[in-house]
């Protein structure tokens, strides 16, 4: 079963590599592209291990990684632009396969002493290719084939020994390679969906010309990580917060996996949570796991920090220092323990300032912690060792370890929820009363789409509670209640979602059940607005 995976990142926030120690990889140069790590994910479907680095990655650590090809990015400069990025030209004479994408093909043109200029006609969407070279790069890719291209200019002079590959309509030059060096670049995006033959080719530059091998499994993942785990770790002790999510619960089964007793799982129970979900989570883990689970009930302590708080970023501060000194406490009252296990991953990786060194030891030491609660940091003096066995992973790759190792699929499938919870899905200030309304509602909510079986439908399907009251008539009688707002998208990595088109029996028979069943609500109304220009969650 191969691994897959999707986020975003910047140019210049990539960090230095950190592959594994086993596996083949092909790296990626990110100049900045909306698109670099959907290469990456492109990549790890064929069942290939990638990476996406900067683009000023020098060459020393490039050759030190051994990869067995190299990819550069598109990018939103052009390269003759004072001041555009450009990679270590040294890159060119590491004898490794290089595929330039968009602003990489045009960079390998420009610094192997070709000419790139402004086009007499950009070209953006879908394009046709007329394929001139059907051998090699192109193997398998149907000529006239749809790709996507998105660029303003284009090569006018091939660098000595390149020959064109293929052509469109409005780029004469969209596709180039030299052969004996094994150096190509591709004018338009193979890696996304619009681009129908974009899969094949970059099959043919993993495979063929890099010459890789199917081995980035979540068998192998799974091996190598207990391997690690156990070598990092030693005898010593770990601890993990639990949320019940994914992340922390793969998490969990492969520590619990390589270090058994050695691990303690952390659930602090804030109070925020769904129906049902902290009482499941422990017997999931306790019963039919065999994992135990510290169960920590801090419902009041939460309660009584945001009581008479309507702001909504005063709300997650306040969650977020509560979490601190909650976790603080048990932390010591559990204790000692020398390492702190992170569900980190790849994004965060590369989107994240938030860790720094032991000076002693070299080691990545926790001075925030990046679980489901995306709160503020630990206190500098509650320093530990972080183990982070995930970090090499992006969500869905998560999702299809977990269901490799036993997870089970409410918990694989589970939709995100923000750290906060209900807290944040309660609009303005936050009650009991309210509490208790909200997770009603949105418990029929679950229940209903997933007894219809399109819970997997949805990114994410979830009520909320709105601060305002409105006139109703309930039995004859005049009434005066909450509307629930129900909030159903549909989006591939929460970066960007629209509203989902959801059956009108389906919307009715949750709205009759919230208004006939729920007490303190009389009125439900749907969310049809995507992001941008709203977010998924309402505070």
């Amino acid at each position: 079963m191969t691994v897959q995976l999707d986020h975003t990142s910047q140019s210049n926030a990539a960090p230095a590599a950190t592959g594994p120690l086993t596996q083949q990889m092909i790296v990626i140069l990110d100049f900045g592209s909306q698109y670099s790590e959907l290469i990456a994910r492109r990549i790890r479907e064929t069942q290939v291990y990638s990476e996406v680095i900067s683009y000023r990655t020098p060459v020393e650590q490039l050759r030190s990684l051994n990869p067995k090809g190299i990819i550069l990015s598109g990018g939103p400069s052009s390269v003759y632009d004072e001041g555009a990025p450009h990679c270590d030209a040294e890159i060119w004479n590491l004898g490794i396969p290089i595929l330039g994408v968009c602003y990489g093909m045009q960079l390998m043109v420009q610094q192997l002493g070709g000419g790139v200029e402004r086009a007499e006609r950009g070209e953006y969407g879908k394009a046709s290719l007329m394929i001139d070279d059907p051998t090699d790069l192109l193997t398998n890719v149907d000529d006239g084939t749809t790709m996507w291209m998105s660029h303003g200019d284009s090569v006018a002079a091939m660098p000595p020994g390149f020959e064109r590959l293929a052509h469109t309509d409005n780029t004469p030059v969209a596709a180039i390679a030299h052969h004996e060096r094994k150096l190509y670049g591709v004018q338009f995006h193979p890696e996304v969906v619009h681009s129908l033959g974009g899969l094949a080719l970059i099959r043919n530059f993993v495979y063929h010309i890099c010459d890789c091998e199917p081995t980035w499994t979540t068998e192998a993942f799974v091996e190598e990580a207990v391997r690690e785990i156990r070598g990092k770790v030693g005898e010593k002790r770990v601890l993990l917060a639990l949320s019940g999510g994914v992340d922390s619960s793969t998490l969990a089964f492969l520590l619990h996996r390589a270090i058994g007793d050695q691990l303690t799982c952390m659930f602090i129970d804030q109070g925020f949570m769904r129906k049902n979900e902290p009482e499941r989570l422990l017997k999931l883990f306790h019963e039919q796991f065999h994992i135990p689970v510290q169960y920590v009930n801090a419902r009041d302590r939460f309660l009584t920090s945001i009581d008479g708080i309507a702001d909504p970023e005063e709300k997650r501060k306040r969650i977020g220092h509560e979490f601190i000194a909650v976790f603080e406490s048990e932390s010591r009252r559990l204790g000692p323990f020398d390492y702190l296990a992170q569900g980190t991953l790849y994004p965060d990786v590369i989107e994240s300032a938030d860790t720094n060194m032991d000076p002693k030891t070299g080691e990545r030491v926790a001075v925030k912690i990046k679980s489901h609660h995306n709160v503020g940091g630990l206190p500098k003096d509650l320093r530990f060792k972080l183990v982070e066995p995930l970090r090499k992973l992006f969500k869905d790759e998560v999702r299809k370890l977990g269901r490799s190792i036993g997870l089970p699929e409410e918990i694989v499938n589970r939709h995100p929820f923000p750290g906060p919870g209900l807290a944040i899905r309660i609009l303005g200030e936050v009650s009991e009363e309210k509490l208790e309304i909200l997770r009603e509602a949105d418990y029929i909510v679950r229940q209903e789409i997933n007894r219809h079986d399109v819970y997997a439908d949805f990114w994410q399907a979830f009520a909320v509670l709105l601060p305002i009251r409105s006139v109703g008539v309930m039995g004859d009688q005049r009434t005066y209640a909450y509307p629930i707002v129900l909030r159903f998208v549909s989006s591939e990595d929460g970066m960007t979602a629209d509203w989902s088109r959801v059956s009108y029996d389906l919307l009715e028979l949750i709205s009759n059940r919230i208004v006939n069943e729920v007490r303190g609500v009389n009125r439900v109304v749907y969310d049809i607005t995507s992001k941008p220009p709203g977010t998924i969650e309402w505070e």
